[in-house]
């Protein structure tokens, strides 16, 4: 489990990133990490909770109109900062990546990515991975048009199993995201004035105040270019399963996925819960 928030159309975004990461401190408490752009990345990462990665001084030097954040709750890979997100790389066009999930077939597409793409992972954190897999295939298409970048996502669907949930920055090019194609792990979208927000859950957008637009569904990917025209495609047509842990336990109450408000789901377990011990005829020493 982690958290991710992405945001794009701001003069600068980073006090507003790590204001909307602490709505989510929740999903990962072991690191953080933010990543701006503003004709070059800027990146800071370090262990532990926000506060204690994120000072006036490093954050004067995030400067950029759009940024990724991370909290991170580690399911694979180290607890080391260099497994912490997000990563970047160079080519092609500059790619910066944060994810929410957990790939499961990691140690093929390592192998596979070093054997034909001559593309090294550094870490054992699988948003590398999934990085170097899209950039890859970005780089078979080569020039830059959105269907292009859309081909490439389906061909990252075609390579990748498990769960994730993305949100990256083309460097010239725009903002990218998209959601595994059975929507195990959340992602949603919302729009203040002129400004975009991507964000694990609802409550981030919330604090922000930006109005939610939609959440991402299963297999779908959205684009918004550098003059703020918003692309969206869904690839596949799959059965959604979205991970039931997320309503339970992972998720703040006062957050809403896939339309369903986290609080509501709680509540109604509880009741169903009471139900079922009422006709066992169960005493319960503690509620």
């Amino acid at each position: 489990m982690c958290g991710i928030l992405g945001i794009i159309g701001k003069d600068n975004v980073i006090e507003e990133l790590v204001t909307g990461l602490l709505t989510i401190q929740h999903r990962g408490q072991d690191a953080a990490g933010a990543i701006t752009y503003n004709r070059r990345f800027n990146l800071k990462r370090g262990l532990g909770l926000i506060q204690n990665v994120f000072n006036k001084k490093n954050m004067a030097r995030l400067q950029g109109s759009s940024g990724l954040g991370h909290v991170r709750y580690p399911t694979i890979g180290t607890y080391e900062v260099t497994e912490a997100q997000p990563f970047y790389v160079n080519t092609p066009f500059g790619i910066a990546l944060a994810h929410n999930g957990n790939v499961i077939n990691y140690r093929e597409l390592k192998k596979e990515l070093e054997k034909k793409e001559f593309r090294y992972i550094n870490t054992k954190c699988d948003a590398e991975l999934i990085l170097n897999t899209l950039a890859a295939q970005l780089s078979h298409f080569g020039k830059f048009t959105v269907d292009n970048l859309f081909n490439a996502v389906d061909k990252t669907f075609d390579a990748i199993r498990g769960s994730y949930s993305v949100i990256s920055i083309i460097g010239e090019k725009g903002f990218l995201a998209f959601r595994d194609p059975h929507g195990i792990k959340p992602l949603i979208y919302g729009r203040k004035e002129s400004s975009y927000a991507f964000a694990s859950e609802s409550v981030a957008l919330n604090v922000l105040g930006y109005d939610v637009i939609d959440d991402i569904a299963p297999g779908e990917v959205v684009f918004i270019d550098r003059d703020k025209n918003v692309h969206r495609k869904k690839l596949r047509k799959t059965t959604h399963t979205p991970c039931i842990f997320e309503w339970i336990y992972f998720a703040r109450p006062d957050s809403i996925i896939d339309g369903i408000s986290v609080y509501e789901a709680r509540f109604r377990l509880g009741k169903r819960l009471a139900e079922d011990v009422r006709k066992r005829n169960i005493r319960p020493d503690v509620v």
